[in-house]
């Protein structure tokens, strides 16, 4: 009886919380209340579950972030966030019309960038690259730099390593593809559980927003289902083929992941590839981009014109990146304006060279070529993009606001 009138003490407060409270105030911790300053999305007046709501009025990073007018960002691996060259990447930043960095959390080994508490049950995985975390967090707040967590989902060869039931095995050991790395099946909900409970330590940390990446099967999976081992979990009776199982569980670790972030007021986004969107369907990699792009916020293909082959009858894609991404946005753009609230459109752009399409010489990428994607963008009506370059070695005094009204 006790619990119960304790229960009912806790329950009366937050209702009066919500009375009480000056209503721009309220508005802010509505479960339902838009999270972003770049969308409208509908708001709702019904009750929702208390426990929800506790969490929302409980949580705060202790850190302060303005959406921008449109996210303009780099990429930077733990490694660069956490050593000498983080000064170099914030300089470029402050200096042009860049405004937020996408940040590795759970990088392409699998591995946290960051350590946590000792208890918690990620420490095994961490590496020290971001010694101080909470640090980098001060400095991005106040250089008014917009924090994106990445964290890479279903190739984890840390994660397939020791748990081999939650990966793919040929002839019992564990399978890599032919550069050696390994995927976790996305049919494995306990590999959602996972990577989502990572996402949550990312948002405490301060982080605005979750990308998830790698949010799909192995390329050529297609090839590879009958030989190799694995669970289908509660997908296993589903009428339906491979293919479209695959999509099904894609899809639904997405939406299962925005809805555990629902509570924490953070955006949701997800790389896709860019031929996604030019097809119902992916037939190995499971992505379905309407299905995808309907359960985030924002959707960041990867466009980079190296990546493609002549499907939109470009000879030679990477020696053309204008007219790429032009052909690539009008694709995208009728395929998103078919969605009832369709997500914010954020591409990955190359500023790197792809040497191994060339016999010589390769395409050099610099001011111009990138300067040419991110016309061919906004030109199509698409203010928001990525660069993208592994080493974090950035083209430098490119227009970033080129073309643009």
């Amino acid at each position: 009886m006790g619990n119960l009138q304790n229960w009912l003490k806790i329950f009366t407060g937050i209702i009066l919380l919500g009375i009480i409270l000056p209503a721009g105030v309220y508005a802010e911790t509505e479960e339902s209340v838009a999270v972003s300053k770049h969308a409208e999305r509908e708001t709702s007046i019904e009750l929702y579950d208390v426990e929800k709501r506790m969490k929302r009025f409980a949580f705060d990073s202790g850190f302060h972030f303005e959406y921008p007018d449109a996210v303009r960002g780099i990429y930077v691996t733990g490694n660069s966030a956490g050593g000498s060259k983080f000064e170099d990447l914030l300089n470029l930043v402050e200096t042009t019309d860049l405004n937020a960095m996408v940040i590795d959390i759970k990088e392409d080994h699998g591995n946290l960038t960051f350590k946590p508490d000792e208890d918690s049950p990620y420490a095994d995985i961490a590496e020290n690259y971001i010694s101080d975390p909470e640090a980098m967090m001060k400095v991005l707040e106040e250089k008014e730099i917009y924090p994106i967590a990445r964290i890479v989902v279903f190739k984890d060869s840390v994660l397939a390593k020791e748990r081999p039931h939650l990966s793919f095995t040929e002839n019992g050991k564990v399978w890599v593809n032919n550069r050696g790395e390994a995927f976790v099946n996305p049919f494995e909900k306990e590999v959602w559980e996972y990577n989502v409970e990572i996402a949550k330590l990312a948002v405490e940390l301060g982080f605005q927003e979750i990308q998830f990446d790698y949010v799909r099967f192995p390329e050529g999976f297609e090839k590879k289902d009958e030989s190799l081992s694995y669970t289908h979990g509660d997908y296993e009776d589903l009428d339906m083929n491979n293919i479209k199982k695959r999509v099904e569980a894609v899809t639904d670790f997405v939406a299962y992941a925005r809805e555990e972030l629902s509570t924490y007021g953070v955006d949701v986004s997800v790389d896709i590839f860019g031929y996604a969107a030019t097809l119902e369907e992916t037939p190995g990699i499971g992505q379905n981009f309407s299905r995808i792009s309907d359960n985030v916020d924002i959707i960041s293909s990867m466009i980079y014109p190296s990546h493609w082959t002549s499907y939109f009858g470009i000879e030679k894609p990477d020696t053309e990146p204008y007219r790429l991404v032009t052909e690539y946005a009008k694709v995208e753009n009728e395929v998103l304006g078919a969605l009832d609230s369709p997500p914010v459109s954020r591409p990955w752009l190359q500023d790197f060279e792809a040497p191994w399409l060339y016999s010589g010489p390769a395409k050099q990428y610099g001011k111009a070529e990138v300067e040419a994607q991110i016309r061919a963008l906004y030109e199509n009506g698409i203010d928001e993009f990525l660069l993208w370059n592994a080493s974090n070695v950035y083209t430098e005094n490119v227009d970033y606001l080129i073309g643009k009204e």
